[in-house]
């Protein structure tokens, strides 16, 4: 992990940091929605970090980094509909950036949340460069706005949001959403929606400076653009 590129490393690590506190609270069957092998990009696992689980299973769809045929393993296209007898079938249901290449995404979150009974835990990229590969594309950046909007399409309450901090990286967006709010509710306080999403972007001390230098110039030339 220390060798990969600070603005794909630091959002990884922080979003790692934020599930495993998460994860902690969560029992029953749990299952990592287009989860490959299942690592951490850290060195672990994200079955360690569900220590309460009564089971774990990882879906994959066909492809780079897709299915592989593992014990378990779930085969899965969330751009299609579920096949019989997968709805309502986990109590966790995590997927953790898989939905920007899914063109079909209004599909593919139906999906995640029909995959559920009671959570769902989803990270995605506010702001990331473009990357794919032969087998899947790269279509979509999300707000807090958009990921609101589309878990109360589906009934569902968010619990929880957080976006990392850091300059000249990433950004993750991180959100757990439920059907059972009250349940939840001592675990989430409740808190403002995130309205700042990506604000750190273009930042930085020195440009912070130049730009705020270059508004006094305007206002003492008396110009205002």
């Amino acid at each position: 992990m220390f060798l990969v590129e600070r603005r794909y490393r630091l959002p990884r690590i922080w979003s790692n940091t934020e599930l495993r506190k998460i994860a902690t609270l969560c029992s029953g069957r749990v299952i990592n929605v287009s989860g490959w092998e299942d690592r951490d990009k850290e060195g672990g696992f994200y079955r360690d970090y569900f220590v309460n689980a009564q089971d774990y299973t990882v879906s994959n769809y066909s492809g780079f980094r897709g299915f592989q045929g593992k014990e378990g393993e779930v085969e899965l296209d969330l751009s299609q509909p579920l096949p019989e007898g997968l709805e309502q079938q986990f109590d966790v249901v995590f997927n953790h950036t898989t939905l920007e290449h899914i063109f079909e995404i209004n599909t593919a979150i139906h999906n995640l949340c029909a995959l559920s009974r009671d959570l769902v835990i989803v990270v995605v990229p506010v702001a990331q460069a473009q990357h794919g590969s032969e087998s899947w594309h790269d279509y979509w950046r999300f707000t807090p706005t958009c990921m609101r909007e589309y878990f109360q399409r589906e009934g569902m309450t968010v619990l929880h949001e957080a976006v990392n901090r850091h300059r000249n990286s990433g950004i993750y967006l991180l959100t757990v959403a439920t059907y059972s709010p009250q349940k939840w509710k001592q675990y989430f306080p409740d808190k403002k929606p995130l309205a700042d999403a990506g604000n750190e972007l273009g930042g930085g001390v020195l440009a912070e400076a130049i730009a705020r230098l270059g508004g006094l110039v305007r206002r003492l030339s008396g110009k205002t653009c």
